[in-house]
């Protein structure tokens, strides 16, 4: 086993899940043991890293090339956390590499972006190339849920001026991506014994009503003009749960709510939208209730302009890939980054249809080339 796929395999092998929201505990939740683990390596490997508080248990960690010879910095993003592990049909921590894969929890989103950034940043302090752009490498928490990592990033002076951040992109080059707003929508009633249900009121039943709307909402977005690279704006309810017994009934019910934004549209008018359009269709929002979004992301503009023709050049020689330049319809940490004016890139190894799969893996191949294409990013940009 080489060093990077040795690497990837440390990486792959400590747990480091993100709850989303659940009243998950245990060694295997949150960042802290890999944290641990990439400050150990760094210090290995004789780079300065430093931590930067997010949450308890929660921390963003930075290292940084120093170039003897460029003005430019070049900040590289990388996320700790892994969705968690329901549902997987293969051990997630236990990596297995066959067929010139490696599979496991992480492998693709992100951890063989993490190895390959790492590999990348170790290569510039070892060999100090003079007209290297420096290159600030940033580890950070929670991208896989509400971003607080990269919102801390992005309120930080990097002075960085590209962002590269690492997802599975199959070595092509992300411009431009949705953002997601995401909130909870409850609705109450009066709870009473099932045999006389006109003794109480239905909140399931109310919610139907909620729901029908938001189906014809989603409609009206799925219509409409659609940018023009990352294609129309969306909505979907995503989880819905309520009530207490099924003699009972439910004097409560919520669902959670997925709206996807594109390139120019705002979450504060977005989220104001969705309820001007429920009190319009329900003529009463009576016994509903509209949670603030817990997430805010918003979508990422494309800035890349002068950029373009050197990350090309830089893939080129560092995979043999022609990488074309593409929009996407998930979200990453670039859209806080992007919303600071950062001009912002998305790109890394692995396929994002592989990601928080029930059997997980990488391609290696990719993972060395990618790592070998972010050492050419900070050649071809110094």
């Amino acid at each position: 086993m080489d060093d990077l796929t040795g690497l990837l395999a440390d990486l792959v092998s400590i747990a480091s899940i993100n709850p989303m929201g659940r009243a998950l505990v245990g060694p295997e939740v949150l960042e802290t043991r890999l944290t641990g683990y990439l400050e150990d390596w760094f210090g290995r490997n004789g780079i300065t890293c430093r931590r930067q508080p997010v949450a308890p248990g929660r921390d963003n960690l930075f290292a940084k090339f120093e170039s003897p010879g460029s003005a430019r910095t070049l900040l590289f993003d990388v996320h700790q956390d892994t969705v968690p592990t329901d549902g997987m049909t293969i051990d997630p921590f236990r990596p297995r590499i066959e067929d010139g894969r490696m599979w496991g929890r992480g492998s693709c989103d992100i951890k063989g972006g993490m190895a390959a950034m790492l590999a990348a940043v170790a290569r510039l302090c070892s060999e100090r190339p003079p007209r290297a752009a420096s290159v600030v490498l940033a580890c950070t928490v929670d991208e896989e849920y509400t971003h607080t990592g990269a919102s801390r990033l992005a309120q930080t002076a990097h002075g960085a001026d590209l962002a590269i951040i690492a997802e599975p992109t199959l070595l092509d080059l992300v411009h431009c991506h949705k953002g997601a707003l995401r909130c909870k929508i409850r609705t109450r009633g009066v709870a009473c014994h099932s045999s006389t249900p006109d003794r109480g009121v239905n909140a399931i039943y109310r919610m139907s009503r909620v729901l029908d709307a938001l189906a014809e909402y989603a409609g009206i977005l799925g219509a409409t003009v659609p940018d023009p690279i990352v294609g129309p704006p969306s909505l979907s309810v995503g989880r819905i749960e309520g009530g207490q017994s099924v003699n009972i009934v439910p004097d409560w019910c919520e669902i959670e709510v997925d709206r996807r934004l594109i390139p120019g549209e705002q979450p504060e008018q977005s989220s104001a939208a969705i309820l001007q359009f429920l009190s319009d269709r329900l003529g009463s929002l009576e016994g509903m209730e509209f949670d603030q979004p817990w997430i805010s992301l918003p979508a990422l503009v494309p800035r890349l302009e002068k950029w373009v023709e050197p990350l090309k050049e830089a893939v080129r020689r560092g995979t043999g890939h022609e990488p074309r330049v593409v929009g996407v319809p998930y979200g990453t940490d670039a859209g806080p980054l992007g919303a600071t004016g950062l001009p912002c890139v998305v790109f890394g190894p692995g396929d994002i249809a592989q990601a928080h799969t029930q059997d997980e893996w990488v391609d290696l191949d990719q993972v060395h080339r990618a790592a070998e294409a972010y050492y050419q990013m900070a050649l071809t940009l110094g």
